[in-house]
């Protein structure tokens, strides 16, 4: 038998071809004539335009075509809002250029069309406007103060959204607390910062009516769909194509930013293709960014530890739009328990409107602010009643025997139930703290104070909401010349490893290579019924679909072989490539048997002639095809999951902080990871490994800092700190597979794990290190050095 590829360490099959530089990325496309496209952005965080006076950019040679408000005709509308929810009051989205007002620096208002884009750029700077300025108050907590400069006018204090959502009875639970820990915690802005920027281009062709657009998306069908109806012409005359994407973390999967609709526009109008390629300042300034919220949270107590309830009211930064709508904030209000056995929980948040970039998901989408806020209270919780940390978290976590533990009356972002579907978290929270040897470190922690050194020891516990909903789907054709197999689905891929883990999946099935399952994603031609590639979704969604797309042609692959070997269906199995009469030698290959499933007039090579009419194998007493039956192996499925399915982990680290230049070092990291039965290991770790990279960056390095006036000042990797490899610490992950009972192939998400609990490790780590000088409490991330000094100031 052959080696099943599920749950083996297979080589990505993408990866020769990226690492030899052949991807093809939208900038990559070969466009004969076409145009660019460059931006006349707000230099103001809120201001009234007065005057646009486009006609010496009109003028400048090469310039085809420049754009405002009230040149675009239809497209002058408020933008779709994608996710709307009635905790909303009069929800704001933006135009594609502004119209009367500004309400972030970086805002669009004209758009310059030329023959290239320096010409463009040049042309974009000759567009004078002017502004009124008007007073701005980008901090959240004065933002919803009374007589606060208002982003929006029909939205008094800036609230965008006022949320509650209530789990059990915890006004009755509050009275039977024993002890009550308060703290505020805060997580600051950030910003994907994906290696390739956001990219579109557009061509149309006047004969067909059929327009094609190249969007480094990962929502290639929804682009498709919206375009579509914004332009009021056929889905099927709407191609929408995601090449090879590098990087995409949320940020593009927000639809629409201005130039998803503005380039095709232009396309259409000048007949010429159009290409809009950003560049990192406009990404910083342009593309939607995410993470500022500050919780108030309180735990409810025994003196035990046992926590009986929780209460968290936080702010939510929307920025000066809301057009994924509460997503973010409710993902976040839904993850605020953890992993813990909290019965009872009231929940409250509210969005506020800000003038400053707009906010949509990021990788981890309210999950690491939760944890950060649950994380850094379970240690204060454990301080307060002298407890171990550990043995707080024992005290509290969910049970082997409680799952599935449904938390009752809080909804999550795909407005389904949260239950937390399974998990072996005792085991999990024992894995590390055997990996961390506590009781050793402390006296290698007292030693190191001795010498000079600060050490500490962090710790964290996280969930994650994976596989949303509605549905994915999938297609599989075996091909009947090469017996190779074709699988489409409507997801996109960024690095995921899609090509891998699908084919894998399809390869057990079919008992072809792995090498020989060709993948076509992120283009609506290939397959145009789906949804989106985000929230950890892809391996559950479409990889159920997948699943069982191949068990159908595996059914009509092992019918029709067992027909052409005139043997029983259950005397058949499919390996190498294919079909064989078990214990013997005799096998027909796939591809042979795909020709033989279509029945031929013409025979155009060996094979095909297996299936002519007058060949033995076609010869019956009926039609060539029965009453229902397809040519060809070949069939489509689809899977729509009942509620997300929780993924979960621990992280540990050792840290040192040093007190001449107030850096943290990592000198351990432990993640203990459980998402289900792993298809591939080795992409497991490497997304783990990613998420991890991201976290540290929030935990001591990201930050998208703004002026009082609502300007940004780091808008540049000078100045937006990140971390490079020499930074990141060497991360031991060791794995759990707890099945998941809510899908065929017990698999949970993966993609945002790694990031969530990095910061609350961190912060706990360092914390730990200076509680002996008295510095702390570490509540605010990134942690910088200005932090750590002032610990040491206070101390």
């Amino acid at each position: 038998m052959s080696t099943r590829a599920f749950g083996s360490r297979v080589n990505r099959n993408i990866d020769s071809r990226l690492l030899r530089g052949q991807g093809a990325y939208v900038d990559d496309i070969p466009l004969p004539g076409a145009l660019h496209v460059a931006f006349v952005r707000s230099p103001f965080a809120r201001a009234r335009i007065t005057r646009i006076d486009t006609a010496e950019a009109e003028a400048c040679p090469g310039v085809a075509a420049v754009y405002t408000c009230d040149t675009i005709g239809h497209l002058d509308i408020e933008m779709p809002l994608l996710i709307p929810h009635g905790s909303m009051d009069n929800p704001r989205t933006q135009r594609p250029l502004a119209r009367d007002d500004v309400y972030y620096v970086g805002q669009t208002v004209a758009m310059v069309v030329a023959t290239d884009r320096y010409t463009a750029e040049d042309a974009a700077l000759l567009v004078d406007v002017d502004y009124e300025p008007l007073e701005v108050e980008t901090d959240i907590e004065k933002a919803v103060e009374d007589g606060a400069p208002l982003v929006h006018p029909t939205n008094p204090n800036n609230v965008a959204a006022h949320f509650v959502q209530v789990s059990g009875d915890p006004q009755s639970a509050y009275g039977e607390a024993e002890h009550v820990t308060r703290i505020r915690v805060q997580v600051d802005r950030s910003t994907a910062a994906p290696m390739e920027c956001r990219a579109v281009a557009a061509r149309y062709d006047r004969v067909t009516g059929e327009l094609t657009v190249w969007d480094g998306t990962q929502a290639p069908i929804s682009v498709r769909g919206g375009l579509a109806s914004i332009f009021r012409i056929d889905e099927d005359k709407v191609r929408v194509i995601a090449p090879d994407v590098g990087g995409g973390f949320g940020q593009k999967v927000l639809l629409f930013y201005p130039d998803e609709l503005l380039v095709p526009m232009a396309a259409m109008k000048l007949g010429r293709p159009v290409k809009y390629i950003e560049d990192r300042r406009e990404n910083f300034i342009g593309s939607s960014q995410e993470r500022t919220q500050i919780h108030f949270i309180e735990l409810h107590a025994k003196k035990s530890g046992e926590i009986v309830a929780l209460k968290d009211f936080f702010l939510h930064d929307t920025g000066a739009f809301i057009p994924y709508g509460i997503a973010v904030a409710q993902v976040a209000s839904t993850s605020i328990a953890g992993p813990y056995r909290i019965r009872n929980i009231e929940v409250e948040f509210k969005a506020v409107y800000t003038p400053t970039v707009p906010v949509t998901p990021y990788r981890g989408c309210g999950r690491p602010q939760a944890c950060f806020a649950i994380e850094r209270a379970m240690d204060q919780l454990a301080d307060d009643l002298g407890l171990d940390r550990f043995e707080v978290r024992r005290r509290n976590l969910v049970r082997d025997d409680e799952f599935p533990f449904h938390r009752e009356g809080l909804l999550f972002a795909d407005g389904l139930r949260v239950s937390l579907d399974s998990g072996q978290y005792l085991k999990a929270l024992a894995m590390v703290e055997e990996a961390l040897d506590p009781a050793s470190f402390a006296a290698e922690q007292e030693e190191a104070r001795r010498a000079g050194k600060h050490l500490g020891l962090g710790l964290a516990f996280y969930v994650e909401g994976t596989g949303l909903g509605p549905y994915e789907g999938g297609h599989i054709k075996i091909h009947p010349i090469t017996g190779k197999v074709y699988v489409n689905t409507g997801l996109t891929t960024q690095g995921q490893g899609h090509d891998t883990v699908f084919a894998q999946i399809v390869a057990d099935e079919l008992g072809c290579a792995v090498e020989d399952v060709i993948m076509v994603e992120g283009d609506t031609k290939a397959f145009d019924w789906g949804v989106a590639t985000f929230a950890s979704r892809a391996a559950v969604v479409s990889g159920n679909a997948i699943y069982k797309t191949a068990k159908i042609v595996r059914d009509k692959t092992i019918t029709a072989a067992a027909n052409m070997l005139e043997a029983e269906a259950s005397d058949i199995e499919l390996r190498d490539g294919a079909a064989w009469i078990a214990g013997t030698d005799r096998k027909v290959p796939l591809a042979a048997i795909a020709t033989a499933t279509n029945p031929l007039r013409y025979a155009f090579n060996e094979a095909a002639q297996a299936a002519t009419q007058f060949a033995p194998a076609s010869r019956h007493d009926g039609p060539p095809l029965d009453d229902g039956q397809h040519p060809g192996l070949e069939a489509t499925d689809y899977f729509s999951p009942e509620c997300a399915t929780w993924s979960y982990g621990v992280h540990g680290a050792i840290v040192e902080v040093d007190p001449a230049t107030c850096q943290v070092r990592i000198r351990k990291y432990i993640c203990i990871h459980d998402c289900g039965n792993m298809i591939n290991p080795t992409i497991v770790e490497g997304q783990v490994m990613g998420g991890i990279a991201q976290g540290l960056g929030g935990a001591l390095y990201e930050r998208v800092e703004y002026d009082e006036d609502g300007n940004p000042s780091n808008a540049n990797f000078v100045d937006f700190l990140m971390p490079y490899a020499t930074e990141m610490p060497n991360v031991e992950i060791l794995h759990l597979e707890t099945p998941s009972p809510l899908n065929p192939l017990g698999v949970k998400g993966v993609g945002e794990a790694g990031c969530i609990a990095v910061g609350a490790t961190v912060a706990s780590g360092v914390e730990d290190a200076l509680r002996p000088l008295g510095g702390g409490p570490f509540r605010h991330t990134p942690i910088t050095p200005s932090m750590i000094h002032q610990a040491f100031e206070t101390a």
